[in-house]
């Protein structure tokens, strides 16, 4: 069953710019490792802006990643990330992502993008899933977020990969990405 919905109500949802706050915000990665386990990591968020207009599903969304920053706790491994056989941090410092639309599918409220990673820009879905709003100590209007996709990395040029004597291969292919955002409703 697909949702029809052309508005959507989303209690406490305000009207304007929202900046992101990235002391409060995280963006991680997981991926299938020789098969057998999950590797995570992080990289720092460099900016996100969010337009929200009356309608939460004509929202416009942009944000950017500092690739440079990944973290997975080891060192040789980061470094060979940033190296041209994964993300070529030197020639593409940033992903970028655009949304191009908002849906509800099957209940679930869905934001339809492009996400650019490598140079390589393809059409990404995030699962998004709204936290709350309400006014920090400082009389801040706050939002916060969680957002969901699984992208096929070898799509966007990250095909390096090392074959197993066991079988299989070092690094899967399918990256779980999650987004915990909190942002800050811009003052006029």
């Amino acid at each position: 069953m697909t949702d029809t919905a052309t508005t959507l109500d989303v209690p406490g949802y305000k009207t304007g710019t929202w900046i992101l706050d990235p002391s409060h915000s995280e963006v991680t990665f997981s991926v299938r490792h020789m098969m057998i386990s999950k590797v995570r990591g992080t990289f720092g968020m460099k900016s996100a802006t969010l337009v929200a207009p009356a309608n939460p599903l004509d929202a416009k969304v942009e944000a950017s990643v500092d690739v440079a920053s990944v973290d997975t706790k080891d060192d040789g491994r980061d470094n060979h990330l940033r190296s041209a056989d994964f993300f070529d941090v030197e020639n593409h410092p940033t992903m970028e992502f655009r949304s191009t639309g908002a849906r509800i599918q099957d209940g679930d409220f869905l934001v339809d993008g492009d996400l650019t990673i490598r140079g390589v820009t393809k059409p990404v879905t995030f699962d998004f899933e709204f936290g709350g709003f309400g006014v920090d100590p400082w009389g801040n209007y706050k939002a916060g977020a969680t957002a969901k996709a699984v992208v096929n990395r070898e799509e966007f040029g990250l095909t390096w990969n090392a074959a197993l004597e066991t079988g299989g291969v070092l690094v899967g292919k399918d990256i779980t990405i999650t987004l915990e955002l909190q942002g800050a409703l811009q003052q006029d």
